[in-house]
């Protein structure tokens, strides 16, 4: 392709230690309760604002009937989750939950105003961290299940109802980076998790059932497939070649250049060469560390500005709003090795057309992509 990756900064070689002068910041959040025991954290962009946060609504505890079943034929741990089908749907932009609070109306954030909050989700899919991971489940036809538990998180960051994440200002995004970091790091030390998942769906034609921005992480009790697929290409690829396969793809990207979207001094944003999506895009921090938890702040101050620099070249692809999945992959709880990167994709495979999974992705899980990668990551260095 003739188009060159755009540059947020002239790039550099990886380095393989933090830089001097960009130590790991430690950030904690104010803690509060809501009327029905859930927790809520306030991460603010001015530490020490005052936070009476005081949650006047009359709850009662929530419900959950979650439970995990195990599916032998695929050694899987499938989540049913039947009380979801009563939770919040498509609300009017008054009658919003994520929104402040304000006197004549309580919301899940007791407060008028706020940068970025974490709370726990009123209707999670896991609820109530075990002691312990769940074992592997028994070989065999059995049927196999076990209660539930986890956690799930609602992460908000920003109270305007009508902004999106790409939009606003790189300040608020790190602080977002922050709280990720942070959220990771005190759940991945609880010892019943064995993997942190940090995610955000953006779009009715994703799914999502609050329009107000928002993204979310769970905590599971067992390493989801994803996670165990990537876990295993990593120990294949360090068994075989003694190298990070992470490190290793990135580098034969940055030298080909033609999927290449942005390039940072610290991170590189790029369509991966068999991407399953019609625009898809990964975003790979140079040096190998292994989560969130690990970046320094130099690293995160460059993330904040390329994340929002990716989410909008994808609106700009087409002019519209982009539905999209945004996710970060990081190894599991237990796996000493591994390193993090960022996913973001949409179904969006023209202005007027979605990818929907048919028979082949649904049912065999054999992708079929819509768009040539090169030519996606051609579009996306043109959009602005």
């Amino acid at each position: 392709m003739s188009a060159e990756p755009t540059h947020l900064a002239p790039p550099a070689a990886p380095p393989a230690a933090p830089p001097a002068g960009g130590q790991r910041p430690a950030v904690e959040p104010v803690r509060r309760l809501l009327a029905d025991g859930r927790e809520i954290l306030y991460f603010d962009a001015q530490p020490g604002t005052p936070r009476e946060a005081v949650d006047r609504r009359a709850l009662e505890p929530a419900q959950s009937s979650s439970r995990l079943r195990h599916d032998p034929f695929t050694d899987e741990w499938i989540t049913i989750a039947g009380h979801r089908q009563s939770r919040t749907f498509l609300p009017a932009a008054d009658a919003c939950p994520l929104c402040p609070s304000s006197p004549a109306r309580s919301s899940e954030v007791p407060e008028h105003a706020y940068d970025v909050v974490v709370f726990e989700n009123r209707f999670p899919s896991l609820v109530g961290l075990p002691d312990a991971p769940l074992p592997p489940a028994p070989v065999g036809a059995a049927t196999v299940q076990a209660p539930g538990t986890g956690r799930c998180e609602v992460v908000v960051f920003t109270d305007e109802h009508d902004a999106s994440l790409g939009r606003l200002p790189v300040s608020r995004v790190r602080l977002l980076v922050d709280a990720w970091a942070q959220r990771t790091r005190e759940l991945s030390a609880r010892p019943g998790v064995a993997h942190v998942f940090v995610f955000e769906n953006r779009g009715a034609d994703i799914g999502v059932t609050l329009q107000h921005p928002h993204g979310q992480i769970y905590a599971y009790p067992f390493v989801p497939p994803r996670a165990q697929q990537l876990a295993q290409a990593t120990r294949d690829h360090r068994t075989r070649t003694g190298g990070c396969l992470v490190c290793d793809r990135l580098e034969v990207e940055r030298a080909a250049q033609e999927r290449v979207v942005v390039r940072g001094r610290a991170w590189t944003a790029l369509v991966p060469f068999a991407a399953r999506w019609p625009f898809e895009v990964h975003v790979v921090p140079h040096r190998h560390v292994r989560g969130l938890p690990d970046l320094t702040a130099d690293e995160r101050d460059e993330l904040a500005a390329l994340w929002g620099d990716v989410l909008r070249r994808f609106d700009g692809v087409f002019g519209v709003p982009m539905p999209y999945v945004a996710a970060w992959h990081a190894p599991p709880v237990a796996e000493p090795d591994g390193h993090v990167f960022g996913q973001v994709f949409s179904l969006r495979r023209s202005v007027d057309k979605l990818k929907y999974l048919a028979g082949s992705e649904s049912a065999m899980g054999a992708w079929v992509g819509d768009l040539l990668p090169e030519l996606a990551a051609e579009a996306l260095r043109a959009a602005s």
